[in-house]
């Protein structure tokens, strides 16, 4: 069992390696910050959706900007949309899950905001019917997905696709991704 515990570990490593070794991905995790900052400093919110594990990410991203990352500072404006159970669940079932997100972005959303969808195949069907409705709106849509990017590569303006097909490894790079993010935007946000 030790050597699954090492090997599955190597495993993770060796995609963030990959990462690291990727100024393709590098430049563009730079330039996700950089919107970021840009939305949080014209008064937009930026807003994450996923499914699943991709839905607790999105929720523990939206946290580090809505409450606090290194230290106390004013919140930024972010939010899960998954958070609200009963919108979640009467959408669902009046609309189908489809839609969820959709019409929460519809009600929501305005220009300039971001919209950051998590799907690890990059096709999951409410978050690009999300962003469908963020572009349409003129929000920014970030995608954090596996290696090929899925359906969402078409509807995103940037894509930061981990360099991984393996669910667990990619979205142990997502939150990492997350963090780098959250770290770099509350340093230049609120420079001690």
């Amino acid at each position: 069992m030790q050597q699954q515990i090492s090997s599955i570990v190597e495993a993770s490593i060796a995609v963030k390696q990959q990462i690291l070794s990727s100024p393709e991905l590098i430049a563009r995790i730079e330039q996700v910050t950089a919107l970021i900052i840009k939305a949080f400093e014209n008064g937009n919110k930026v807003l994450f959706c996923g499914n699943g594990g991709s839905a607790a990410d999105a929720q523990h991203l939206a946290a580090e900007f809505s409450g606090r990352f290194y230290f106390d500072r004013d919140p930024l404006p972010s939010e899960a949309l998954h958070c609200n159970s009963s919108y979640m669940t009467a959408v669902a079932n009046d609309y189908g899950y489809d839609v969820v997100y959709s019409r929460m972005i519809k009600g929501m959303g305005r220009p300039g905001d971001v919209l950051v969808g998590l799907s690890t195949s990059g096709n999951s069907v409410n978050i690009i019917k999300a962003m469908e409705q963020a572009r349409e709106i003129g929000m920014i849509n970030v995608g954090l997905t596996g290696v090929g990017g899925g359906k969402m590569k078409e509807i995103c303006d940037h894509l930061i696709n981990v360099p991984s097909s393996d669910t667990p490894r990619i979205q142990e790079s997502h939150i990492m991704v997350g963090h780098i993010i959250c770290q770099l935007v509350e340093a230049h946000l609120f420079k001690k």
